[in-house]
């Protein structure tokens, strides 16, 4: 992310709106966004989805003023809170050093004021207070501290000592820090990438709360059903459909989440309906312009005493078949100027998740100290199981033991599998120069020695066009699409999968739920995402913190 320690902001006023108009911004010679515009006022939450890749994080770093558009404009409130989605900080900043920058600019605006009290009656004392009194008012500065408190604690970082470096804290607890540090801060407009990745219920909830009562203006992007559909006031959709998502061509539809992908589904039915009556007409108005001339009868010749009339008439019959020639060429050079765009096939995952039907998984009395203690697991083979619970409770750790990636200090672990696909939470890659192409061929070949591996393209996690860069030029759902279609092609008969519909896009994210059901193999997943809980038909198992 490109996040850093918030910023003391000046004590002025400007736009409390966001508006930006015509953003334009190319990476490599790639267009990620293309004349975007963005609307958000004050007191309303704003929702940017799209397909992974289509420029939502970029969007939110041009909105907050972290990068420069291409083209466009963009008119901001003065202090701007975003949450990317890796906190950024000085090298040896403590946990209490993010928390108390949160606070600086509300204690620094009530002791302001308190000095400003004392000289109350002189004209430029009396405007300073009556502003700073007016932005203090809106940001709750009275209780701040109480907040940072809560936020700490309702977010899981209760227990994480001040004095701890960031830069030792986990991936998701410096993700939890960054979201404390900017709910504490209320700023007048908060720009949200992915902030529910690292939550459990209750932090999410927290989350919901916070934004729903802040007056400033919140952009949010998301991948969580739950989330969008409790707080979304009108959604952005970077990948709308011909016909946009209003209908008319625009991005920005009002409304809810529920009522936008209805409306979304509609619109995807119209745009496939439209192309084809089109793609029909052309095909009749071209074959008009074709026979036109051969479709009138040509007849026979004209006998000796016929020769005039017949000439006559021919004329005529000539100019008229001319006439409707022309006809049908303009009617069809119109149709094809104003053609409707051919639907673009969805990019769909359909691979198979865990092939075998033999791994299976044994543990007792598994302890890893301060952060997993589990008496006793059994996995059968082919059984699929959801790892619950809170913040801290060990999820993610259950799943590197299996994988093997971290040895427990005491306990039996028998894992039974021909091969294991273990994605992780953060997936790096040590080559990001590479292209996606040559590092899925470098992990599981390119299929010459080997006939039952897949070709990238045809696994439906990554798109053609993309193959070709280099990884590191992906986005975070790009990339991750790429770990896991490593993790299908080896073809692994046990999965382990850690908050695996992190990062991706709603649409893969609910055909990732589908093979979850469909597969032969056995599973472990690991989650917080609420609509894949709701909707889980295998067994579960929930941990709780371990405590010291």
């Amino acid at each position: 992310m490109s996040s850093s320690l918030p910023v003391l902001p000046v004590f002025r006023t400007g736009p409390r709106s966001l508006v930006a108009t015509g953003l334009t911004r190319s990476y490599a010679g790639r267009t990620v966004l293309d004349c975007v515009d963005v609307t958000a006022s004050p007191g309303t939450v704003l929702a940017v989805v799209g397909e992974n890749g289509t420029g939502k994080s970029t969007l939110l770093r041009l909105l907050a003023g972290l990068e420069q558009p291409d083209g466009g404009t963009v008119s901001r409130p003065a202090d701007v809170g975003h949450l990317g989605q890796e906190l950024v900080v000085p090298p040896g900043t403590t946990v209490g050093d993010v928390l108390d920058d949160a606070l600086a600019a509300q204690h620094a605006a009530v002791a302001r004021l308190e000095e400003l009290a004392d000289r109350l009656g002189d004209a430029g004392a009396d405007h300073e207070y009556a502003g700073l009194l007016d932005w203090a008012v809106l940001h709750d500065a009275w209780d701040a501290d109480r907040r940072a408190e809560e936020a700490a604690s309702r977010l899981g970082l209760a227990r994480v000592d001040r004095g701890r470096p960031v830069a030792a804290l986990s991936g998701g607890e410096r993700a939890r820090l960054a979201l404390a540090a900017l709910l504490t801060r209320r700023p007048d407009c908060l720009l949200l990438d992915e902030p529910t990745n690292h939550l459990d219920d209750a932090a999410v909830e927290y989350v919901e709360e916070v934004v729903r009562q802040l007056p400033g203006v919140v952009v949010v992007a998301s991948h969580d059903r739950v989330l969008l559909d409790r707080v979304a006031d009108a959604v952005l959709d970077l990948d709308p459909t011909h016909f946009g998502a209003d209908g008319r061509g625009g991005r920005l539809r009002g409304g809810g989440w529920s009522a936008f992908l209805a409306e979304r589904e509609r619109e995807r039915r119209r745009w496939e309906q439209s192309y084809a009556e089109q793609q029909e007409e052309i095909e009749r108005v071209r074959e008009a312009a074709a026979t036109t001339a051969r479709r009138v009868a040509p007849g026979r010749g004209p006998r000796d005493n016929d020769k005039f009339i017949h000439h006559f008439k021919g004329a005529n019959v000539q100019r008229t078949v001319a006439r409707r020639v022309r006809d049908a060429e303009r009617r069809l050079a119109v149709l094809q100027r104003d053609q409707v765009p051919k639907p673009p096939a969805p990019l769909t995952f359909t691979g198979t998740l865990a092939t075998g039907s033999g791994a299976a998984v044994q543990v007792r009395d598994l302890d890893v100290p301060g952060r997993l203690h589990l008496d006793r697991l059994d996995v059968a083979a082919g059984e699929r199981l959801l790892v619950t619970g809170a913040n801290g409770s060990g999820k993610s750790t259950l799943l590197r033991v299996l994988a093997g990636r971290l040895a427990p200090a005491a306990g039996e672990v028998h894992v039974t599998a021909r091969r294991t696909g273990y994605l992780p939470q953060d997936v790096r890659f040590s080559r990001p120069e590479r292209s996606a192409a040559v590092v899925y061929s470098a992990a599981v070949g390119d299929g010459s020695e080997d006939p039952a591996v897949p070709r990238l393209e045809s696994l439906g996690l990554v798109h053609p066009r993309d193959v070709g860069r280099p990884v590191g030029e992906l986005s975070t759902g790009q990339q991750r699409r790429l770990a896991l279609a490593v993790l299908v092609a080896r073809r692994p008969d046990l999965v382990l999968l850690d908050e695996p519909t992190n990062h991706l896009s709603l649409a893969l994210a609910e055909e990732l739920e589908e093979a979850l059901g469909r597969s032969p193999g056995t599973v472990v997943v690991a989650s917080h995402d609420r609509w894949l809980r709701r909707r889980w038909e295998g067994s579960s198992l929930g941990l709780s913190p371990c405590a010291g």
